[in-house]
């Protein structure tokens, strides 16, 4: 007898354990190769660390609460993923050009400075990592079109509705990094891991704030009287 799980289940299956393995294990490989590039093999960093890999995973769970009916490939989860793959491809263009030296002290100035600051240094010093993750988000709405092409206009493909995402995931990006920098700070080990891994916990939970924004928008705006 050929058993078939439902579709649903396999949708689900996808949504809660596919993706989020596939994010958490991107960011686990980046922080242990620029930890082990910058020759860190201190234990106190630990703790940074793994509060990356705990605040993505609870980002991509809190993704799948709030679109349980749209799981798998839903927006919020393409669009992510391609944002953490164009922010990587960035990253890599700028410690390219500027040299892992230059990153850890740009992390290090950062770390000292305010939201505002902090955000305008890294735009002017990490611009192919910027670029890179709005280029990443970009591409989710042709890539929505091929994946998903029922998906109408109301809920893939609006520009500006992208573009918020984006905005939520740039400060989310850069709030992270001052959180968990400024945490390995104290410790007075290299900061550099920290802020990558503050900067891929900021993004999940900015696009998490973005889709909670538009879903109660859109929940209080159909309750209101007709």
């Amino acid at each position: 007898m050929n058993f078939k799980s439902p579709p649903w289940l396999a949708t689900r299956i996808g949504s809660a354990t596919l993706t989020p393995a596939v994010l958490v294990t991107t960011v686990a490989v980046t922080l242990w190769l620029s930890g082990r590039h910058a020759g860190v093999a201190d234990a106190r960093q630990m703790p940074v660390l793994l509060a990356s890999l705990v605040a993505v995973a609870a980002g991509c769970a809190a993704l799948t609460w709030l679109r349980p009916r749209r799981a798998g490939l839903s927006p919020p989860h393409v669009m992510l993923s391609l944002g953490f793959g164009g922010m990587l491809a960035g990253l890599l263009y700028d410690v390219y050009h500027a040299g892992p030296e230059r990153l850890q002290s740009l992390c290090a100035q950062a770390a000292s400075l305010s939201f505002v600051d902090s955000m305008g240094l890294h735009l002017a010093f990490l611009p192919g990592m910027h670029l890179g993750m709005l280029a990443g988000g970009l591409l989710a709405i042709p890539s929505l079109r091929l994946l998903r092409p029922h998906c109408g206009r109301y809920l893939c493909s609006v520009l500006a509705q992208n573009l918020i995402c984006s905005g939520w995931m740039l400060a989310g990006m850069t709030a992270g990094a001052l959180w968990l920098s400024r945490w390995q700070w104290t410790m007075d080990t290299n900061i550099l891991p920290g802020m990558l891994g503050g900067m891929f916990a900021g993004m999940t939970w900015g696009m998490v704030a973005s889709v909670a924004v538009y879903r109660g928008y859109f929940a209080l705006r159909n309750r209101r009287p007709r």
